[in-house]
C-alpha cells in the first residue's frame, strides 16, 4: 500500500464538543500513524460533502472516512476503519465489527446521536 493509499479523511462534526474531544482522545492514542489522518470538518461544507457522494445530513448523523483510494466508509465501517490503525483501539475495533455486537451498537450509537443533535438543536427535520 503506497503512502497515499494510506491516508484517510475522516468527516466530522467540528460543531460537536464530544466529537472534538474524541479527535482529540484519538490523535493522543494514534501518535504518530495519526499523522495519515486528515480532519474535516463538515460545518458549512455541504457541497464538497455532495461532490464526494455523501449526503450532508447523513454526515451530520454519523461519521464518514475517505480511504486512499477514494472509498467512502460510513457509520461503523467508518469507526472500524479509524480505529483498526491504533494498536490499542484494534480490540474494540473488531469487537464492534462481531455480528452479535454490530447491530446493538449501531442502534446504540444512532440514539445517542439522534438525543446530542436534539439537544443541541441541530436535529435535521
Amino acid at each position: 500500500m503506497t503512502a497515499s493509499e494510506d491516508r484517510l479523511r475522516v468527516f466530522y462534526d467540528g460543531a460537536c464538543p464530544s466529537c472534538v474531544r474524541d479527535r482529540k482522545f484519538y490523535e493522543r492514542l494514534a501518535g504518530r500513524t495519526g499523522d495519515a489522518v486528515e480532519w474535516v470538518d463538515i460545518t458549512g461544507r455541504d457541497e464538497e460533502l455532495k461532490q464526494l457522494g455523501i449526503d450532508p445530513v447523513a454526515a451530520l448523523q454519523e461519521l464518514h472516512v475517505e480511504d486512499g483510494r477514494g472509498n467512502i466508509h460510513r457509520e461503523l465501517d467508518a469507526y472500524i476503519l479509524l480505529m483498526s490503525r491504533v494498536w490499542l483501539l484494534k480490540p474494540l475495533a473488531w469487537l464492534i465489527g462481531l455480528p452479535v455486537i454490530r447491530p446493538a451498537f449501531a442502534k446504540l450509537y444512532h440514539r445517542w446521536v439522534g438525543e446530542r443533535l436534539e439537544r443541541t438543536g441541530r436535529l435535521p427535520k
